[in-house]
């Protein structure tokens, strides 16, 4: 690890996501400190000097939506080729399986694959509680620790099972009152305030047709009191539509506001289904959304209609969401599914690789509620990813920047947060990765075989 306190000069990059840093950028104590300038030397003094001059330098990338556990049920036959909702129904008697020590090793393998991916900063949203796991969230918060990742963990739940209407079976909800006072203890034990925050809690009612008006409403009302984030699914597929239509009689986004979640501290995830009214209504309420490119085109769920939402003052940031959706976790190859997807719907003019970077970065910062991150400028955090450009896919390659969307980077050779290396060399110091799969597909094994 590195002395926090020793400026580090990350000196000639092949190329840097920041204006002014030509030369590269100098961190310390956790901070980045100063841009230097082509043509320029740092005037920070007695700087350690590490030599980018083979690396791309990114801000860190910023993960919005994300379920670790499904790392557990990737390419799962019988949840394959289906929709939100059948998908859904065949996996949760799977997830109900969910134990401590499988739990721990699914949230290690998607942690570890979004910090190689060159993500710093990563949310989770964690809703199945089956008995014995009540502690999921410590759990997490545990490997976030060890492996020196940034996190917002948010406490999911599920009240509304399919003996009351909802969509999850009752072995896998819980009661509100339980939900609520393990919501306000993970906040006391857990949340960390200020820029240089490692974890901090977020609240996270599943969807609209996994909870009830009453949870909804009550967990609004404990994030103003506890002055946390709010998180949800919302406008995902036309499921969810007709759901909110016949239960409610509105929209899913009049719904959510009749609960008092249409503010700056909540962030959606996927908002595939607003209309140009209600898009204004989000940017309005400063309430932003997480695009999830892989999950919505896997489950042909529909697209996000991005360009229009930004026109409209919506924070956009991107998620992998659930690795049983997008059964992947690498922050770096959404950015490219990302990019693809929006260039096809809006054309070259609309959306480029910077977009699509930017989305990750300063996009992401914002849904989370951290501005801190997500840019490389003085006084910014100095969590940073620096990918080579050595492998065939990047042959011939022109603009350095662009070759890391275009031509589909997927591995970080350095990652820092917060100042500190987390990634050397393209590996996780004291991670055995070969040791990590061989458990981590016990697990899986184990719960597929029920």
């Amino acid at each position: 690890m590195t002395d926090q306190m020793q400026p580090i000069w990350i000196k000639d990059p092949l190329a840097v996501l920041a204006d002014g840093a030509e030369r590269g950028v100098v961190v310390q104590g956790g901070k980045v400190v100063e841009c230097v300038g082509r043509g320029q030397e740092p005037s920070t003094a007695n700087v350690a000097v590490y030599d980018a001059g083979n690396h791309v330098v990114l801000p860190g990338l910023i993960n919005t939506h994300h379920h670790f556990y499904q790392t557990l049920t990737r390419a799962l036959p019988a949840a394959m080729d289906r929709e939100l909702f059948p998908w859904l129904q065949a996996l949760y008697p799977v997830w109900a399986q969910l134990t401590p020590q499988s739990l721990e090793l699914g949230v290690s393998v998607a942690m570890s694959e979004l910090l190689l991916s060159g993500c710093t900063t990563t949310t989770d949203h964690h809703y199945v509680f089956p008995a014995g796991l009540e502690e999921a969230i410590d759990i997490e918060v545990a490997v976030a620790r060890r492996l020196g990742i940034r996190v917002l963990l948010t406490r999911g739940s599920m009240n509304l099972s399919q003996r009351d209407g909802g969509l999850p079976p009752d072995s896998v909800v819980q009661d509100e009152d339980a939900i609520l006072a393990d919501s306000e203890r993970l906040v006391s034990k857990h949340h960390e305030r200020g820029e240089e925050a490692m974890v901090q809690i977020a609240l996270a009612p599943c969807s609209p047709f996994s909870v009830t008006t009453s949870l909804m409403r009550a967990t609004a009302d404990l994030a103003g009191k506890l002055d946390v984030r709010l998180h949800t699914h919302l406008a995902e597929t036309e499921d969810e539509n007709r759901f909110c239509q016949q239960t409610y009689g509105c929209r899913p986004l009049d719904y959510l506001e009749q609960c008092g979640w249409l503010n700056a501290r909540s962030w959606l995830a996927h908002g595939i289904f607003f209309d140009a009214v209600e898009m204004r209504r989000l940017a309005a309420a400063g309430t932003s959304v997480s695009h999830c490119a892989c999950s919505n085109q896997i489950l042909a769920s529909g697209c996000c209609p991005v360009c229009e939402m930004e026109e409209a003052g919506v924070a956009i940031g991107l998620g992998v969401d659930g690795s049983a959706s997008n059964d992947g976790s690498n922050l770096m190859q959404e950015v490219r599914a990302a990019f693809l997807l929006q260039r096809a719907r809006y054309g070259v003019a609309k959306v480029s690789h910077r977009d699509a970077l930017r989305w990750a970065t300063k996009g992401s910062a914002a849904c989370v509620g951290r501005l801190e991150l997500g840019e490389i400028a003085i006084g910014k955090a100095a969590d940073l990813a620096l990918f080579k450009l050595d492998e065939l896919r990047f042959s011939g390659s022109g603009d350095p920047l662009a070759a890391l969307v275009l031509c589909g980077a997927h591995r970080a050779d350095r990652v820092m947060v917060g100042g500190r290396w987390v990634v050397i060399d393209g590996a996780i110091p004291g991670l055995d990765v070969g040791d990590l799969i061989r458990r981590h597909s016990a697990a899986a094994l184990a719960m597929r075989a029920g």
